[in-house]
């Protein structure tokens, strides 16, 4: 792996970035305030409010961005690492080649800092079993405990694995993850502050040519982006190359237990609310004598319900309940048993005739009619009420362990994990030094997967746990989550920003009731400034390639959300796609995979023609507007023209040299098939 020193960057930049913040921010808005306030084109409403609302969405986009950038942190060099710090390095693995698995792990053993070494071999194989003994490395998969029970992919993997272990600290690598001898070294002085529960550093990747077409390398995410949010106290956990504190997994876990714990005991009050409701009212009309007792009961548990939403201890709730009802279940007894006493009576009074043949008792018809007509006792409401809070699963028969620290809500239990974590009021740190090197998807389809489980998961998270009214966040904690979460809806503004250019050229449609010098003057201002900011911020990075995939992407980022919606509302399965780690068989050019984009450059260009022979004829007399969309058309088809060169991509054969300090790592590092 490449030599990589921590850089600091050059003297008054941080003010630079926030002057073109407010700089961009305030155009920005002058330039939509413009929009919605004097040039909405309400006679064309069907494309001129979707325009409009998708050009909100990106000046959203933009504070969310300039508040990240406002607070960008370098860290600098690290404190020394606590000597007798205890740690646990994980390298997860669910069927990636035993080879590729074990050159991690081999790698993973040599890191300097005293250690132990496992493998989480969610694929429960033989050969990588053996393997690990062969090479006194640790062997760790899941019990029977997990049989028929849900697994939660690779938060699953370690929570079972934070239970057979004991290390204050864990490195989590993914299978293909590399780590630097020096990466405990490195990373472990910042848990100085007990405070901290989270150290993330960068993921590099050494199979990625030097024009990334995949995009794979996200340097302004891996940089300004997690160094913004840092500032914020928000820097995220990305699954892999994070060392965590287990004191703090812990307490989430306990956390969660309990408050699925609480959650339950709630329903079962909702549900005893529902029942004593439809008793007491049964009661009132019959007017029973019961009505009293059961009254109680229905008190009992609405009070219940109310120390719950108050804060009240679950055992305190639950025990203080349970008395009352117990209370009332003994009084109706002994009611019952004085009814029970009278019908008794009342039974001997009845004609009776004793059957000589059967040997049994013979009631008369008109002794049973009295019988159905008298009013039995509706202890059996109030035994119900009772047992459905005593039934409530503390031991969680549904999962196969009671506490779940890593969160299980989400197919990227990272970024769920790590906010859980943060509300509780731990610390994250990220540290930018590239401690470990990877292997990035090398084909279009391997890639896609890898993006559409990411926006999956992060949609799932904002729809399930949205960050916005997550209590113990502070404000920009909340913002920062959100920022990621909001990225993913630019699918939608996406379709907006490609239809109305196509519109205006080939019908002369206008959304906006001015492309001429006015329009030119509000959004000119606005697009250079935001793009001078994405230059400062990423000066020294490539960041053009993010750029392209946030619009390029569009099918997939819809399909995410739509997919993820379902799933939580709809309880629509999901999947989860293991990023393959290893070159998959060369295909053909993928046109399905990418026939929106290739419409859409279809439809673009012949648009442009239209617009031209248009004007050129006479039907349009408006040769600015035609300009300027002509140039938003080549703006679109610039951005989407990186999809087209990603499905052209074919990995280069030559061999990917490594740090020779690894010398048992894959020196091929696309990794044939085992």
């Amino acid at each position: 792996m490449p030599e990589f020193r921590l850089v600091k960057s050059y003297p008054g930049k941080h003010l630079l970035i926030r002057v073109l913040v407010v700089l961009t921010l305030t155009l920005g808005t002058w330039y939509v305030g413009w929009r919605w306030l004097f040039s909405v084109n309400w006679a064309n409403w069907w494309i001129a409010v979707p325009l409009v609302v998708a050009e909100t969405y990106a000046l959203v986009d933009a504070y969310l961005f300039g508040l990240t950038m406002w607070r960008v942190k370098e860290r600098g060099e690290p404190p020394l690492p606590p000597p007798d710090a205890t740690v646990d390095v994980f390298v997860c693995t669910y069927n990636e080649p035993v080879e590729l698995v074990l050159a991690t792990a081999r790698a993973a053993k040599r890191i300097e800092f005293p250690h132990e070494t496992w493998i989480l071999d969610d694929g429960d194989r033989p050969d990588m079993r053996a393997a690990a003994a062969e090479h006194g490395i640790g062997y760790i998969t899941r019990s029977d405990d997990w049989t028929d029970r849900p697994r939660h992919a690779k938060a699953g993997n370690l929570n079972n694995a934070l239970f057979q272990t004991q290390g204050e600290y864990m490195l989590i690598l993914d299978a293909d993850q590399v780590p630097d001898p020096r990466i405990l070294d490195r990373t472990l002085g910042w848990f100085e502050d007990p405070k901290v529960a989270l150290v993330q550093t960068p993921q590099f990747f050494v199979n990625v040519t030097e024009s990334d077409p995949l995009g794979s390398q996200a340097p302004l995410f891996y940089g300004p982006i997690q160094q913004g949010k840092d500032g914020w106290n928000a820097a995220f956990f990305c699954g892999s190359n994070a060392v965590l504190r287990r004191e703090a997994l812990m307490q989430l876990g306990i956390v969660g237990y309990v408050k699925a714990t609480e959650e339950a005991v709630r329903d079962a009050l909702a549900t005893a609310a529902r029942l004593m409701s439809r008793v007491v009212r049964e009661a009132r009309r019959t007017s029973d004598p019961s009505l009293g007792t059961l009254a109680a009961v229905e008190t009992a548990v609405r009070e219940a319900r109310q120390r719950l939403s108050a804060g009240a201890p679950v055992a305190d709730v639950t025990y203080a309940f349970q008395q009352r009802v117990d209370a009332a279940a003994r009084s109706m007894v002994a009611k019952d048993m004085r009814a029970i006493e009278d019908d008794l009576k009342a039974i001997e009074e009845l004609g009776v005739d004793i059957d000589a043949e059967l040997g049994v008792v013979v009631v008369d018809e008109d002794a049973l009619d009295r019988l159905a007509e008298r009013d039995w006792s509706p202890l059996g409401a109030i035994e119900s009420v009772r047992e459905l809070v005593k039934a409530v699963d503390v031991d969680r028969d549904d999962e196969a362990q009671p506490m779940m620290p890593l969160a299980t809500v989400s197919v990227t239990e990272d970024m769920a994990t790590c906010m859980r974590l943060h509300t509780l009021g731990w610390k994250s740190v990220y540290h930018h030094e590239q401690l470990a090197h990877g292997l990035a998807p090398e084909d279009l389809r391997t890639m896609l997967q890898q993006r559409l489980r990411w926006a999956q998961g992060t949609i799932q998270v904002m729809l399930r746990e949205n960050p916005l009214v997550q209590k113990g966040l502070t404000l920009g904690q909340r913002l920062m989550y959100f920022a990621t979460m909001w990225s993913y809806l630019s699918g939608f503004a996406a379709v907006v920003f490609i239809a109305a250019p196509v519109i205006y050229l080939c019908f002369g449609i206008l959304p906006v009731k001015a492309f001429g010098l006015e329009f030119l003057i509000h959004f000119v201002p606005f697009m250079v400034a935001n793009q001078l900011l994405f230059f400062v911020v990423g000066y020294g990075v490539k960041t053009w390639r993010g750029q392209q995939y946030s619009m390029a992407l569009f099918p997939l980022w819809i399909r995410a959300c739509w997919t993820a919606a379902a799933n939580v509302f709809l309880g629509r399965p999901l999947g989860f796609v293991v990023t393959p780690k290893t070159r998959q068989a060369r295909q053909p050019f993928p046109w399905r995979l990418i026939i929106p984009q290739t419409v859409a450059v279809a439809v673009l260009v012949l648009a442009t023609l239209i617009g031209v022979l248009r004007l050129w004829t006479g039907a349009s007399q408006a040769p600015i507007g035609t300009f300027v969309n002509v140039l938003w058309v080549a703006y679109d088809l610039l951005i989407l023209s990186v999809i087209f060169r990603a499905a052209a991509f074919r990995a280069p054969d030559d061999d990917v040299e490594t740090d020779p300090a690894h010398d048992d790592a894959p020196t091929n590092a696309r990794q044939e098939q085992a």
